[in-house]
């Protein structure tokens, strides 16, 4: 099987380079600008015919939530218009397609995890793009799975947890919200998950899963488990303060809760992504050791 995933510096993207040698009946291509680029739909259709996929995973985003709020036009051209340009394509070549979202299509005022059907109601403009992509991509193809993921981190990129690990290195006292609550999810460990059911992706077309690490936390208790784990592992730790929202302006408004509820996923196809600690601590590890 030849799975293709869009974009090449991408957390994802480079966790699914990373886990395919556990999967030696799955070539993992990353293709990304300038032969795919989501904000010049001309390429899209061309770059995926010349790579002859067997399925395809739009893990290519506009993901900088602060960023978006000042760019609006391009966080919508690339994360809906992009997102529907690969829906089409894929469904011309009658290829699977997975298309990853995010849990930042909620409003955050539910007080439980959200399921799949519960109503949507994104705070920015990163959230708003991405619903709008999803609806864009269920338009243009019916039979296209949809992901829903959450606090992505991994040893590639830039996310919180290298984050953290920069700031320790740094000495400072590090102030992180508290009341904001969510999954983090191990890119590789979703990675992984996408490889596992890569072969079944037809038992999930036309559906919406959430799909996270196990288990919940605030900002502040990842933090606080990055630099436990840091320390344990003879890395740097920091102290870490708890504040509230209020108390961290930042251009976007964020979800208060947008914890992810996974059960459907889990039911579908037989597979849960490891508590999130676990994660955390191979994520730390590799980025202690240099391994990205």
């Amino acid at each position: 099987m030849r799975l293709l995933v869009t974009g090449t510096n991408g957390q994802v993207a480079r966790a699914l380079m990373d886990r395919a040698g556990q999967f030696p009946e799955i070539t993992v291509v990353a293709v990304g600008r300038p032969q795919l680029d989501l904000e010049n739909a001309a390429t899209i259709y061309p770059a995926l015919m010349e790579a002859r996929p067997d399925i395809i995973v739009n893990a290519a985003a506009h993901t900088a939530v602060d960023k978006a709020e000042q760019e609006r036009d391009r966080a919508f051209a690339i994360n809906r218009d992009g997102a529907a340009a690969i829906a089409v394509a894929a469904q011309r070549l009658a290829v699977p397609l997975i298309h990853l979202s995010t849990d930042y299509v909620f409003s955050g005022d539910k007080k439980t995890a959200y399921v799949e059907s519960d109503e949507t109601g994104p705070l920015g403009v990163y959230g708003q793009s991405k619903l709008a992509g999803e609806l864009a991509v269920r338009a243009a193809n019916a039979g296209a799975m949809i992901l829903r993921t959450s606090w992505v981190y991994s040893p590639f990129g830039s996310n919180f947890v290298k984050t953290m690990l920069r700031l320790a290195r740094e000495g400072s006292q590090i102030r992180v919200v508290d009341d904001q609550r969510g999954n983090p999810t191990s890119g590789l460990d979703l990675a992984e998950a996408i490889l596992r059911i890569a072969p079944r992706v037809r038992d999930g077309a036309g559906a919406i899963f959430h799909v996270a690490g196990s288990g919940s936390t605030s900002w502040f208790g990842l933090a606080k488990q990055v630099f436990e784990t840091s320390r344990l592992l003879g890395g740097p730790g920091a102290e870490v303060l708890p504040i509230s929202t209020s108390e961290y302006p930042a251009p976007a408004k964020r979800p208060a809760n947008s914890c992810i509820d996974t059960s459907a996923f889990g039911a579908c196809f037989g597979h849960s992504l490891r508590d999130w600690h676990l994660g955390v601590e191979e994520t730390v590890r590799r980025i202690l050791a240099g391994v990205n």
